[in-house]
C-alpha cells in the first residue's frame, strides 16, 4: 500500500469521509473533524460510529494536533502523489485526467488531448487534428521561424561588419582630418606669431631708440657740466695777469668758446604720444585678420559671372549683377510698384538707397539667372556673396537653392520647397559645396551661422554657381561676388 494511501485510510473523518481538518477525539476513543462532530452530536446526541452517549459540552474538547499533523502530512503526500502521476502520464504520452494516450490535439485550447477529452464536457465544440498533422504543420512553422532567425542574424552580422569597417575608415578620416587641421592651425599660429615678434621688436625697437636718446643726451650734459666747471674755476681767478694767462694758455678757452654750441636746440625728448603702431593701436585684430587673408588656403573662389538672361548685366570685372531690363514696367502709375508676391503697393516718396523702394523705382516680376564661369566636378568649393538689401535672390547651384523673397528663406533640393524658420538678414551668404558627400551648404557669412543643408544626392558634373535675381530699375544694388 503507497504511502498516500495508508494516510489516506487511518486519518479520513468518518462524517465526511475526508482527511481531517481541525480534528477532535471524543470520549469513547473516535475522532471527527470539530465541525462535523458539532452537527451530528447536535442532531442526535451519540458517537455516530460507536453509538455512544455524547453530553452537548463534549463537542468543546481541545484539537488533536498529532491527527492534525498527520492529515497535513497526508494531504501533502497525496498532492505529490497527483503530480508525479500527471508527470509520468505526460511522459509515457498518457492524458493525465483519463490515462489514454495522447492522439488528438485541440485547435481551439492548443493542447493535447486523448478521445475521451474530445468527447467530454470540457472539449464540446471544439476543433481537433490528429498530432502527426499538427506536427508536421507546426514543424514547418518552426523551420520558417528558425530560417527568419538566421536570415535576420546574416542581415545583423553584415550590418555590424560593415559598422566595423565605416568606424575603421572613420578612425582613419578622424586621424587625417585631426593632422590637416593642427597643420592648418599651427600654419596660422606660425603666422601670428612671427607678426606679433614683428610688432614687439618694432616696439622694442622704439623703446632703444628712446634709450639712445636718452644716453645721447646724458652724454652732452655731462660735457657741458665739464666744460661749465672749467670756465668757472676760470672766473675764480681775481688776479687778471693770472686770469688772461689761464684763459689764453693753449688757446683751450677760446678754442671751447668758439667751437661751443647749445646742445638743446638739436635735442627733442621723444614723447609718449609720438610712440605709436598706427591702427595695430586700436585695430589690431581686423589688420591681422585681412593679412591673414594672404596665407588662407584655400580662400573662397574666385568666381566670374555669365548672364543667363537678358535682363541682367555683368560687370566689366565679372563679380557683379545688376538688373537692366529691356521691356517697359507693365503699369504707368510712377507711385506704384509690382511685387511678385504682394500685387501692386504703394512705394515711399523719397529717394532710394539699398533695400528702399522710393520714387521712380519699379519693380518686375520677371526674375534673371547667371552662373558662374567657374566650374566644378570634384573637391569641395567655397564662394561668398554680397546680397547687401535685394529683397528677392536665389543662391546656390541650378535646382538646389537657398531663397529670399523679402519675408521668408526656403530651400529647394530636388523639386522639394522646405521653408525655414531662419530670421536673420545677412547682408552677405556663403555657399559650401562638397562634391565627394553631395552636400550643399548656407551660411550667414557675417558670422558663419549656418542655415542650411541639403543633400541633392546626384550632381551632374560640371557645376557651376547659381543666380537669380528679381529686377528693379534703377538697381543701385548689385549683387557681388567677395573675393578676397
Amino acid at each position: 500500500m503507497a504511502e498516500s494511501d495508508f494516510y489516506t485510510e487511518h486519518l479520513t473523518c468518518g462524517l465526511c469521509l475526508s482527511i481531517f481538518t481541525d480534528p477532535v477525539t471524543l470520549l469513547c476513543g473516535h475522532s471527527f473533524c470539530r465541525r462535523c462532530i458539532t452537527g451530528a452530536v447536535n442532531t442526535r446526541g451519540r458517537c455516530p460510529q460507536c453509538g455512544t452517549a455524547v453530553a452537548p459540552g463534549q463537542t468543546c474538547l481541545p484539537t488533536n494536533h498529532i491527527l492534525k499533523s498527520l492529515g497535513e502530512k497526508a494531504r501533502e503526500a497525496g498532492r505529490k502523489a497527483t503530480q508525479r502521476g500527471h508527470e509520468s502520464a505526460e511522459v509515457a504520452g498518457l492524458c493525465p485526467q483519463h490515462q489514454e494516450r495522447l492522439k488528438l490535439f485541440c485547435v481551439t485550447d492548443q493542447q493535447l488531448a486523448c478521445i475521451i477529452c474530445r468527447d467530454g464536457e470540457n472539449h464540446q465544440g471544439h476543433k481537433f487534428k490528429p498530432i502527426k498533422e499538427v506536427a508536421a504543420s507546426l514543424r514547418k512553422k518552426l523551420e520558417a521561424f528558425v530560417k527568419r532567425i538566421a536570415d535576420d542574424i546574416d542581415a545583423t552580422e553584415r550590418l555590424v561588419n560593415t559598422q566595423t569597417e565605416e568606424i575603421g575608415k572613420t578612425k582613419d578620416k578622424v586621424q587625417q582630418l585631426t593632422t590637416q587641421i593642427c597643420r592648418q592651425f599651427e600654419e596660422m599660429h606660425q603666422f601670428l606669431r612671427k607678426r606679433e615678434d614683428q610688432i614687439t621688436n618694432d616696439l622694442k625697437h622704439k623703446e632703444e631708440e628712446m634709450s639712445e636718446t636718452l644716453n645721447t643726451m646724458e652724454t652732452a650734459l655731462s660735457e657741458s657740466r665739464v666744460l661749465q666747471a672749467k670756465v668757472a674755476s676760470v672766473l675764480d681767478i681775481t688776479d687778471s695777469d693770472k686770469f688772461v694767462k689761464s684763459w689764453t694758455e693753449d688757446n683751450a678757452m677760446g678754442t671751447s668758446e668758439r667751437s661751443f654750441r647749445p646742445r638743446a636746440n638739436e635735442l627733442q625728448a621723444v614723447r609718449r604720444s609720438s610712440l605709436s603702431l598706427g591702427p595695430y593701436d586700436s585695430h589690431l585684430q581686423f589688420f591681422m585678420w585681412k593679412e591673414m587673408l594672404q596665407v588662407i588656403k584655400p580662400r573662397a573662389e574666385l568666381l566670374s559671372l555669365k548672364r543667363g538672361s537678358a535682363g541682367i548685366t555683368v560687370s566689366d570685372d565679372g563679380r557683379s549683377l545688376f538688373c537692366t531690363p529691356k521691356s517697359k514696367p507693365p503699369q504707368s502709375d510712377p507711385y506704384l510698384v509690382f511685387d511678385a508676391f504682394k500685387g501692386f503697393d504703394p512705394t515711399v516718396r523719397t529717394p532710394s538707397y539699398g533695400s528702399t523702394r522710393g520714387f521712380g523705382q519699379t519693380w518686375h516680376s520677371v526674375t534673371n539667372r547667371a552662373f558662374s564661369v567657374n566650374e566644378f566636378s570634384s573637391g569641395q568649393h567655397y564662394w561668398e556673396i554680397d546680397v547687401g538689401h535685394r529683397r528677392y535672390w536665389e543662391l546656390g547651384i541650378k535646382d538646389n537653392f537657398l531663397k529670399y523673397d523679402g519675408r521668408k528663406y526656403s530651400t529647394r533640393c530636388l523639386s522639394v520647397v522646405t521653408e525655414l524658420s531662419f530670421a536673420g538678414r545677412p547682408r552677405k551668404i556663403g555657399i559650401y559645396l562638397n562634391c565627394t558627400s553631395k552636400k550643399l551648404s548656407f551660411y550667414d557669412a557675417d558670422n558663419m551661422t549656418h542655415i542650411q543643408t541639403v543633400s541633392p544626392g546626384t550632381l551632374s558634373s560640371p557645376l557651376s554657381a547659381y543666380f537669380n535675381i528679381r529686377c528693379r530699375t534703377p538697381d543701385p544694388n548689385p549683387m557681388t561676388v567677395c573675393w578676397y
